[in-house]
């Protein structure tokens, strides 16, 4: 059975008062539950719209490829949000050495970027030398130490054949390879000044700097286990449209094994990917 209650419109009026009051405490309190709330799940959702066509891939010959694997690496982020915006957070916090600063040919170093722990490779145990003018920041010699003995168990040995360069060294190796190669042929075989990761200090070049090397025991060994000890390939072969740059199979970056982890996890195991993300993360307001 049902009861219908009646009020004249002087009571309704009264009671009209109070549910206003209690609206506004429910916008308010809707608004507090917002600000708990992960503010980042916004920002990376925007994100998520921006990054397929973000970079150079975007008008290349395989632009359709790409964007197809990019949009498969927005679903994979999208469908794992918390993870992974928790894997992100943690690693940009312990990116207390900026290894994950995107150096490109959109994004330059300044003449006046150079790290200030760089250090002189010295003859060692561990690896070989192909010159005597060879330098890396501390940490990262450290760790292309530990990989180079990691690698000698196994038989095979490493050769550092180049790593830090200056600004004004890239800037005479650039204009060499133009007056050698031409224009076109110098922009894919070589950085332009303030564009070259190696002014990072966080660059190796193994072997010798052919594409032979990638069918050398160390080539295959490096290309096998690199990222256990934190050096990511650069330039992978099929990205030249992703990099601005053809295959180079010597050319290892160090980001650090939780950045390794990452790219893998996340992007395709692509590093330019993974940078030019963490590039807009850092940027978009």
């Amino acid at each position: 059975m049902f009861f219908f209650l009646s009020c004249s419109k002087a009571e309704q009026k009264k009671r009209d008062v109070p549910l206003l009051e209690v609206e506004q405490e429910v916008i308010s309190i809707s608004k507090e539950v917002e600000k708990k709330v992960n503010p980042n799940l916004l920002k990376l959702q925007n994100l998520l719209q921006i990054f397929p066509t973000y970079g150079a891939a975007g008008s290349g010959e395989n632009a359709g490829l790409y964007l197809a694997e990019k949009n498969e690496i927005v679903h994979t982020i999208f469908e794992n949000q918390e993870t992974f915006l928790n894997d992100l957070e943690r690693l940009l916090l312990n990116d207390t050495k900026n290894l994950l600063r995107l150096v490109d040919k959109k994004h330059f170093l300044e003449k006046e970027d150079n790290p200030k722990d760089i250090i002189p490779l010295k003859p060692n145990n561990a690896y070989l030398l192909n010159r005597n003018d060879l330098s890396l920041r501390d940490f990262v010699e450290d760790a292309l130490r530990k990989m180079s003995f990691a690698a000698k168990e196994e038989g095979v040995t490493i050769v550092a054949s180049s790593t830090y360069r200056s600004y004004e060294y890239q800037d005479g190796l650039y204009e060499r390879n133009v007056k050698e190669l031409g224009q076109e042929a110098a922009d894919r075989e070589s950085a332009r000044p303030g564009t070259s990761q190696h002014q990072l200090g966080t660059v190796v070049d193994f072997g010798s700097i052919t594409d032979e090397f990638a069918l050398t025991k160390a080539g295959i060994w490096l290309d096998n286990n690199a990222s256990r000890f934190g050096f990511s390939l650069s330039f992978p072969q099929g990205y030249e449209e992703v990099t601005g740059y053809r295959w180079e199979s010597w050319h290892y970056r160090y980001i650090g094994l939780e950045a390794c982890l990452f790219q893998e996890a996340y992007f395709n195991n692509i590093q330019q990917y993974m940078l030019e993300f963490i590039h807009l993360w850092k940027n978009l307001d």
